[in-house]
């Protein structure tokens, strides 16, 4: 068979292969990292202030890990490092985000009994 008819195919074989898997991979992990700014973006004009919500970090968290696998599966060093330092900062985040709300809440419990 020709090459151009294998392209009228509706999954052709080369669409089928490894590497287009990768890229999905990486266009998807792209897309989620991405998407965090179009979030913080959206929240922060809904409140008339800059503003960083929880859905950010969690997309950082997301888009990163999966962006860092992404890179391993390149063997992309400078890749690897700069993914795997950011998801340190993200978890970071979201653990004192997580730590200051639970002292908010105690603090409310004991000043209410």
């Amino acid at each position: 068979m020709e090459k151009g008819l294998v392209a009228l195919k509706l999954f052709p074989q080369e669409f089928m292969s490894a590497e287009t898997g990768i890229l999905f991979l990486g266009f998807v992990a792209q897309g989620l990292f991405s998407a965090r700014f179009l979030v913080q973006w959206i929240v922060s004009e809904r409140q008339g202030r800059s503003v960083v919500p929880m859905a950010f970090w969690y997309l950082s968290v997301a888009g990163g890990g999966l962006l860092l696998i992404y890179a391993v599966i390149r063997r992309d060093p400078v890749f690897i490092l700069g993914q795997a330092s950011g998801l340190v900062v993200y978890g970071r985040n979201i653990y004192l985000i997580y730590r200051e709300r639970g002292r908010k809440k105690k603090e409310a419990e004991s000043g209410t009994t």
